[in-house]
This record gives structure tokens, C-alpha cells and sequence, in this order.
């Protein structure tokens, strides 16, 4: 369990929803308020933005393992290209974070490097995620589990090896506040590859609590992987996919987000908890043993005056053989529930 001011992850409570900003600022700030505002709207618990300087990631390259991208999504970009269109500036970060924070939200961030940690560190954040494609950087994961924060990581890139090794890192560094997400590192990704059955195994092999980091393009997914026991559900928030930008194709829009946050909470309302009562009221719906045929006193009670119908005003139905045999000690009128106290 991971608590988070008013906000509880794990333990039961409903999940944590978190709202991606990624690149969808599109280097404006009045765009990138307006869409936290609309993400508290759409019920978000918490707004995730990402912290790094284009550097913080590539080199500033345009041939070989930095040429333009060839196929996919980001078609045509550099590396270096892609990563000053996405980044967001660091002198943003406070004021966006007072902003979702007086808007009842949580607002952590993705580091990239060490510069990345040490500034979230010192504007006051309480969370911190780890991206898919840095599951394998030790020493970024060791200087974020030595802040003490609660770390949610994703699980797009990373083998079990990977998972172990991130995970023992953390502990080694003193903490143990992990969740681990279940992702699927295409955008936009398709259900096939959702593979969500990953969830409950994480749970069940690592003893940690498990969510989903999303990038399909509907909300079933979201909606299984909490009926399977995510924590947590993360998911890219766009005001308007016509707006641009790298993350748009992938993004929901405020009513999407809006219908998945209520898809989300009716899911948890039916899985409710394990339960077998049974009330007072279905217990008089059940059948119990009955009078069917005027009986008088001192007759013998047989199957064909008392028989099992309903409703369950009378005896139990297990005590038919108990009784067969006995006599009344009064008349019975027929349609009267069998008793004990009618028996001599």
C-alpha cells in the first residue's frame, strides 16, 4: 500500500488513475493548464508530466543510430528531433504542480537523469515513475529509490531479469514502496498485444502490486486490467487529438478519459467484495417444508400433507425424513408452515 496525501494505491482502495501529459503541451503553458484542469473534469487522480532536456536522452545527431526514424508513429523524426518537441521546460514543473495539487490531484513526473531526479527532489514531489526503456538503467533507479518516494515503474521493455534487477535494486537501496506496471511499448498499441494476464502474475511472482500503463486506443483495456486486480491505470490525456504533437495519436480526449474513469469505478462497484451472505429476506424466497393437505390432530405426518415448496417460512427441507412418521398434536390447516412445535 502506497499512500499519497488523501490518495491510496494498493490495499484494497479504488484505483489510482493517472493522467499522462507526456508531450501534449505542445510547448504552450496556457495549453498544458487547461488540460490538467480538464483532467481533474474527467476524474483523474493524479497528473504525470516527464522531466528531461533533449540531452537527457540522445545526441544531437542526424546519421547513423540517431538518423530520422524510418517507420512507425514518429516517421521522419531524429531522435534529438522528437525529444525537444516532447520535453516540457523544467521552469513549468512548480507551477503546474501547484495547480493539479489545488485541483485535488497528485502531479509526479518521469525522470531521465540524475539533473532530471535532483530537481523533481527539489520542487516536493512524492512520486516518481520510471519509464519503460530506462527499466534497465541501475544507477537512475538507485538514485531515485534513495530519495525515499514511493517508485512506480513500467514493465514495457523489461524481462524478468530486468524486473528482478530493478526491483532489488530499490530494495537494496531501503525501499520497498514499488508498483509495477504492465505495458505495451507500441503506440498505439492493439488489445492482442495487452496480454493482460501479466497483471495477476506480477502480483503473484514478485509479492508486489501491479497496474497497467495503457496506450491502446479504448478503454476495455483499463477496464480488465482492474477487474484483474491493477492499482493503478495510466493513460495519455489529450484536450483535442487534432490539436498535434508526438503523443496525439495515442491519447484520449476528456470524454473518452471521462467514460473510462466511470467504466473503471462501475467495474469496481460490481466486483464489490467476496461475499456469500445470504438476507433474511432471500432466505424466506428458498423453500422450507409446508402443510399441503389439512392434517388433524393426532394424524401422522406423511409425504403426501407435508412436502418442500415455497416460500421459507417453515422448517428446513433437510428435516423431511425427521419428521415423516411423527403425529400432530393439533389440526393443521393446509397451507400453514411446518413446526416443531405442532409435533408430538
Amino acid at each position: 500500500m502506497i499512500k499519497l496525501g488523501n490518495h491510496i494505491i494498493g490495499n484494497g482502495s479504488p484505483a489510482f488513475i493517472i493522467a499522462e501529459l507526456s508531450a501534449n503541451h505542445n510547448h504552450n503553458f496556457d495549453l498544458a493548464v487547461e488540460t490538467i484542469k480538464a483532467m481533474a473534469a474527467s476524474g483523474a487522480n493524479a497528473v504525470k508530466v516527464q522531466t528531461y532536456r533533449p540531452q537527457s536522452l540522445t545526441l544531437d545527431l542526424d546519421t547513423g543510430f540517431f538518423a530520422p526514424r524510418t517507420e512507425g508513429l514518429w516517421k521522419g523524426y531524429t531522435p534529438w528531433n522528437l525529444f525537444s518537441e516532447g520535453s516540457m521546460p523544467y521552469e513549468w514543473h512548480p507551477k503546474l504542480k501547484e495547480l493539479a495539487e489545488s485541483l485535488g490531484m497528485v502531479f509526479f513526473s518521469t525522470p531521465f537523469d540524475f539533473e532530471g531526479v535532483d530537481f523533481l527532489e527539489s520542487i516536493g514531489v512524492s512520486l516518481y515513475k520510471v519509464a519503460s526503456p530506462e527499466i534497465n538503467d541501475i544507477p537512475l533507479i538507485r538514485h531515485i529509490a534513495l530519495k525515499g518516494k514511493p517508485i512506480i515503474m513500467s514493465l514495457g521493455m523489461a524481462g524478468p531479469e530486468d524486473i528482478e534487477l530493478a526491483v532489488k535494486t530499490c530494495r537494496d537501496a531501503g525501499n520497498n514502496n514499488i508498483i509495477l506496471l504492465k505495458c505495451t511499448s507500441q503506440y498505439p498499441a492493439t488489445l492482442k498485444e495487452a496480454n493482460l494476464l501479466t497483471i495477476p502474475d506480477i502480483r503473484q511472482k514478485y509479492g508486489i502490486d501491479a497496474g497497467l500503463s495503457d496506450h491502446t486506443m479504448d478503454t476495455i483495456v483499463p477496464v480488465v486490467a482492474v477487474s484483474l486486480g491493477a492499482v493503478a491505470i495510466e493513460k495519455h490525456f489529450i484536450l483535442d487529438r487534432n490539436l498535434g504533437g508526438p503523443d496525439s495519436a495515442f491519447s484520449l480526449n476528456p470524454d473518452e478519459f471521462r467514460r473510462m474513469v466511470e467504466q473503471i469505478r462501475e467495474t469496481e462497484l460490481a466486483l464489490g467484495k467476496v461475499s456469500y451472505e445470504i438476507s433474511e429476506k432471500d432466505k424466506l424466497r428458498r423453500r422450507s417444508l409446508f402443510v399441503v393437505k389439512d392434517i388433524l390432530a393426532g394424524e401422522t405426518i406423511t409425504k403426501e400433507n407435508v412436502r418442500s415448496i415455497r416460500p421459507g417460512n417453515g422448517l428446513h427441507p433437510k428435516f423431511l425424513n425427521d419428521i415423516l412418521g411423527r403425529r400432530a398434536n393439533k389440526n393443521i390447516q393446509k397451507g400453514s408452515p411446518m413446526s416443531w412445535k405442532d409435533l408430538s
